[in-house]
């Protein structure tokens, strides 16, 4: 299969049957070059991580458990180095197309999986969700995609960068695959519409979140949220962080990259890497993080799981927008994209923060450019949210 969308990792593709009559059986994926393949190096996005590490002799739980569930491995996909990334532009592997939008990123760091599903290559793909890096590539690219409840997926054989905000994700392109991969991975049986009893009853809508997006955002998202309260039945306006959403932000910014430092450390100060100079910043940066600033994230991340506890008791739901922007253009300079990457994370740092899931749903545009609403849900809640896309997809 040519790669016309530069998704894939450069080489030889991998193609691996998945065993026949599995309930995943004639799907397709793909997996992020975070996630091992027996045989195959791991390249983490960085030419120096494949060759500094020992090619894996057994495959990733994620891509066995698909696997086993009949699907087929089409191939690895480019991700932005070791996952330091959220716009999905790779110095050494390049960038993915983002079939709906060439002009613009595909968000990162799970872009080549984004890509590949957006552009009908698979069915399916895996990614990676640490600081975003599922949920915003699948409201650049128009797919459903979910970060699950923190600690839910077994992340044997899958490449970390801060384990405690770490996660297995996955995209698709329509609700009932969506559901499918779930029942497998999340080991929960859906059917083609889950039983209405599934669904919340009481939808909270972030005003704070909708506040701090671009004006053509909230006004584009506008009637799905119209939508989703029609279909709940009951819907408030609430403010998810009345810390404030750069308060919450700091916090993952201080407690991620110091993990993601100890993560890498050896590495760095073994093999002397190249990185490309916003990785380079960003790992040094974790290294220099002083005890007092990691003490007051990790308090302010205690704030944040209580406030989340509190908003969403089981039957409730929360919505905001995925992203504050669709997605910018290619080949941005640092000085234009550092801030836009400081805004994306005011809307994605409850995630690693406080663990619990979410899903992007596909739907809104802005003059044809894809931009995602996410629904929310308390910890262990990822069937509710499955229904809720499902039942949003079949009342279009």
């Amino acid at each position: 299969m040519t790669d016309r969308i530069n998704a894939f990792v450069p080489g030889p593709r991998i193609h691996i049957d998945g065993a026949p009559g599995g309930p995943l059986d004639g799907l397709s994926f793909a997996a992020k070059d975070l996630f091992d393949v027996a045989g195959v190096p791991t390249g983490g996005g960085n030419h120096d991580w494949a060759r500094a590490n020992p090619v894996p002799t057994r495959h990733a739980w994620a891509v066995q458990t698909l696997l086993d569930a009949g699907a087929t491995l089409i191939g690895k996909t480019i991700t932005d180095e070791v996952s330091l990334g959220i716009l999905g532009e790779n110095a050494f592997d390049g960038t993915p197309l983002n079939s709906a939008a060439p002009d613009l990123v595909p968000g990162g760091s799970s872009s080549g999986s984004a890509a590949a599903v957006a552009a009908g290559l698979c069915d399916t793909a895996l990614g990676t969700d640490t600081g975003g890096s599922v949920r915003v590539p699948s409201s650049f690219c128009g797919l459903y995609g979910i970060r699950p409840t923190h600690g839910r997926l077994n992340l044997a054989g899958m490449l970390p960068q801060a384990p405690s905000s770490d996660t297995t994700g996955w995209f698709a392109r329509d609700a009932t695959t969506f559901a499918r991969v779930f029942s497998v991975l999340l080991g929960e049986a859906v059917g083609p519409a889950l039983p209405r009893m599934l669904l919340p009853h009481t939808l909270l809508i972030a005003v704070d979140a909708f506040g701090f997006a671009d004006p053509e955002v909230a006004a584009a998202l506008r009637p799905m949220v119209d939508k989703l309260a029609k279909l709940i039945g009951s819907a408030r306006d609430e403010v998810m962080a009345p810390q404030g959403l750069s308060v919450w932000a700091r916090a993952q910014r201080t407690l991620q990259p110091v993990e993601a430092w100890q993560t890498f450390q050896a590495w760095v100060q073994r093999e002397n890497p190249r990185f490309a100079f916003s990785v380079a910043r960003g790992l040094v940066a974790g290294s220099q993080i002083p005890a007092s600033e990691r003490s007051w994230a990790a308090l302010m991340r205690q704030e944040a799981r209580g406030r989340m506890a509190y908003l969403l008791p089981p039957g409730t739901i929360l919505c905001l927008p995925t992203t504050p922007f669709p997605a910018p253009r290619k080949g941005l300079p640092l000085p234009v994209l550092d801030p836009l990457r400081d805004r994306i994370t005011c809307l994605c740092a409850q995630g690693g923060l406080t663990g619990v899931p979410q899903v992007n749903l596909p739907g809104a545009t802005i003059d044809g450019v894809p931009i995602g609403l996410s629904i929310i849900g308390g910890r262990g809640s990822d069937i509710a949210l499955i229904a809720v896309a499902q039942a949003m997809e079949a009342a279009a």
